[in-house]
């Protein structure tokens, strides 16, 4: 089963093209780049129509208008994960998001203690410390996601956030993937990144 996994684009989707062939497309957040409902619409029109077997989303920091918020009506191959799971072709997909009013009042940290131990692929929007999280010399990563990614073994572990470590890092049991797609600046700079896991679990 082939993924596609991409994150960060800021509400440049639409300048996206010719994205490679995948059973998958997975997104990590951050759709909008001012958090607006008409940023977040757009984007879900886009990614909607998009030719992909199965698609997923989480939110990311700037995608503030879905915080505490439903998604009602998207299709049935199309799933909103926001600290909840998805089971496709016998593999379990969680996403959590990133909100700041979570963080802020410690919710995000206790959504990252109820995440499943039986996760194949972890979808989040921030990164776990020490892992693709890294913006000149300062590690942006969260603790507590690492050790719960250490101590579940997710095979792929797909976010975003820090745009400046785009990239795939290997470790014993998890492979991490940043697919943050714009840089610092904002500007186009890197390309999503297709990954693949056995069809039979």
């Amino acid at each position: 089963m082939k993924i596609l996994h991409l994150s960060d684009t800021h509400a440049k989707h639409l300048q996206l093209k010719n994205l490679p062939q995948a059973d998958i497309i997975i997104r990590s957040g951050d759709a909008s780049f001012s958090g607006t409902e008409t940023e977040v619409l757009d984007f879900l029109n886009w990614f909607c129509d998009l030719d992909y077997r199965y698609k997923i989303f989480v939110a990311g920091n700037h995608d503030d208008c879905l915080f505490g918020e439903q998604i009602e009506g998207l299709q049935k191959n199309v799933h909103y994960l926001c600290n909840s799971g998805v089971k496709i072709e016998g593999f379990k997909f969680w996403g959590i998001p990133l909100f700041m009013g979570d963080a802020m009042s410690g919710n995000h940290d206790r959504n990252i203690q109820k995440i499943p131990a039986d996760v194949d692929v972890l979808i989040s929007h921030n990164p776990p410390h020490g892992m693709l999280d890294c913006e000149g010399r300062i590690h942006y990563g969260c603790p507590i996601l690492l050790q719960k990614v250490l101590d579940i073994r997710p095979k792929y572990h797909l976010f975003g956030h820090i745009h400046a470590a785009h990239g795939i890092e290997k470790s014993e049991h998890t492979t991490f993937v940043n697919s943050a797609i714009v840089n610092e600046q904002y500007e186009f700079a890197n390309e999503a990144h297709l990954v693949e896991i056995p069809c039979v679990k």
